[in-house]
């Protein structure tokens, strides 16, 4: 029986999460929950699953984290605030199910260096489906992870084309459903920039070794290609119940989770190169990841300034990795990586943001 902390409970991985573990009341406790803000969801759920410690927003899920024994901690808040948590669950001695990137995009060093081997299970599909694939061989054998990425809804468009659509084509996901932040990411493929940084921080292979592939059906969600010209992948119909039990449960799967591909009919699976013009959030991601320090800091804060000015009216799509970049290029990166120092660079990318697309 293991006993879990679910932070971001009331949101699409925490409510996911919860299905898994109601189905599987045998191999799961349920000792903590976490909300944003949605007191009355997250209260229900503790009545249901008959949970005495419960928590709102990030500072509090820090504390719960630190006070209720626990033996996994699945981190699914959004955003850079998942940072506190993510650092409690390492520090507590926790595993560490991980569905907030932000938390260790933007912590980096900060993270990897409290975190014991095999600490940080991921959740993010196409970083389980790595974690599953890195089994077949051992760490020096792995020549390239490469991550799939749906396209979004405007795969194949030029970067033209894409001046003009709104907030709503954006939101138009074509396989996920999630929420308007990490769409929207979808859309402009900063998600995959973001998950190319975390592949390097959870695997520890160089970013020029990590290659991002369009694949629409969004059934292939990772490979990893080996020295002998072996290429490793995981495939299952999308579904974050998978990737999600994983993670609670690492490294066993629970029978059922998920429904099987069918492989009496007849599919197609195609593969296509990532269009850097158009979609230039990918490069610059690793130009970032690769200056580390509060670089990436600096990135995930520009692009939720940007993107709330996009859904505000108040930028254009292509707009917003041009703020991004622009706020990248601006930065000037302090001589430490600390908490405080992270909160006066996102503060400072945040502000500076602002003034960029104002001027826009």
């Amino acid at each position: 029986m293991r006993r879990v902390v679910i932070l971001g409970s009331t949101g699409s991985i925490g409510t996911q999460a919860l299905d898994v573990i109601r189905a599987h009341p045998d191999r799961f406790e349920v000792v903590g929950l976490a909300a944003g803000s949605d007191r009355s969801g997250v209260e229900a759920q503790a009545e249901e699953f008959g949970v005495d410690d419960i928590a709102l927003g990030a500072v509090e899920a820090e504390q719960l984290v630190r006070d209720v024994p626990a033996d996994v901690v699945l981190n699914g808040i959004t955003g850079s605030v998942g940072l506190g948590p993510t650092l409690a669950a390492l520090e507590e001695g926790r595993t560490l199910a991980l569905a907030n990137k932000e938390s260790l995009i933007v912590g980096g060093d900060l993270v990897t260096d409290l975190a014991a081997p095999g600490q940080i299970v991921p959740v993010d599909s196409e970083h389980s489906a790595i974690a599953q694939a890195l089994r077949s061989g051992e760490p020096g054998e792995v020549r390239r992870l490469v991550l799939t990425a749906s396209g979004g809804p405007f795969r194949g468009r030029s970067r033209a084309e894409l001046a003009d659509v709104s907030p709503a084509q954006a939101l138009a996901h074509p396989t996920w459903d999630m929420g308007r932040v990490v769409t929207t990411n979808s859309a402009t493929l900063v998600n995959k920039g973001l998950e190319v940084i975390e592949a390097h921080l959870l695997f520890d292979v160089p970013y020029e070794h990590i290659d991002v592939v369009v694949h629409p059906q969004s059934i292939v969600h990772s490979m990893v290609e080996f020295l002998d010209g072996s290429t490793i992948a995981q495939a299952s119909p999308p579904d974050m119940r998978l990737p999600i039990s994983l993670g609670l449960d690492w490294p066993h799967r629970i029978a059922g989770v998920g429904a099987p591909l069918d492989w009496t009919r007849a599919t197609q699976w195609t593969f296509e190169p990532l269009d850097e013009e158009a979609f230039g959030s990918v490069a610059l991601a690793k130009r970032v990841g690769r200056a580390g320090g509060t670089y990436p800091a600096v990135f995930n804060a520009a692009n939720e300034q940007a993107v709330e000015a996009f859904h505000d009216g108040r930028l254009g799509f292509l707009g917003i990795v041009d703020v991004i970049e622009r706020v990248v290029e601006r930065h000037e990166a302090p001589d430490a990586l600390t908490r405080e120092s992270l909160a006066e660079a996102e503060s400072w990318a945040r502000r500076t943001s602002d003034a960029v697309i104002a001027a826009l």
